[in-house]
């Protein structure tokens, strides 16, 4: 599947392990808010990269592309649930980095050199790996409508 839009919105994460399911609930909410309440400018593509996003997304750039809005979990110590805007430069070391040990920071740095990047990162409350736990924590949960305002603003809806 070719990512041939000018905007897109990535949401990263494994729904096997609690609040780390976080990006790919967002991708989720956004597709169904799109239905019923925000319709999304055609240059905009939703992803659910779940585990697969440092592969699929990180090595296949398109020349299409201008923005790259990443929606994952972050530690950042804040209390769960909180949201928060990263530059790709601003990530706190060794805070990004997946729980399948995909180094995820050094192809974000190397992809911010041509287009812009940024990370919408929320603070998990729990990560369950190497144990399975469906479901997102309340906390989490209830950080979806931000983060969706989050994006629909940085996309001008």
């Amino acid at each position: 599947m070719p990512y041939d839009a000018e905007i897109l919105v990535i949401g990263c994460g494994n729904i096997l392990f609690k609040d780390d399911g976080f990006g790919p609930a967002v991708i989720k909410a956004l597709e169904e808010s799109e239905e019923h309440e925000h319709r999304l400018p055609e240059n905009t593509m939703l992803i659910d990269a779940g585990t697969g996003g440092p592969h699929f997304i990180f090595t296949l750039p398109q020349e299409c592309w201008k923005k790259l809005i990443i929606v994952d979990i972050v530690q950042f110590g804040a209390e769960p649930g909180t949201l928060r805007i990263f530059d790709v430069d601003e990530l706190p070391e060794g805070s990004y980095e997946n729980v399948h040990s995909w180094p995820v920071s050094q192809p974000l740095h190397d992809l911010s050199k041509t287009y812009e990047v940024m990370v919408i990162g929320c603070q998990p409350e729990t990560i369950s790996a190497p144990d399975v736990e469906l479901g997102l924590t309340k906390s989490v949960e209830n950080a979806i409508p931000e983060a969706i305002n989050m994006i629909l603003k940085e996309i001008g809806v």
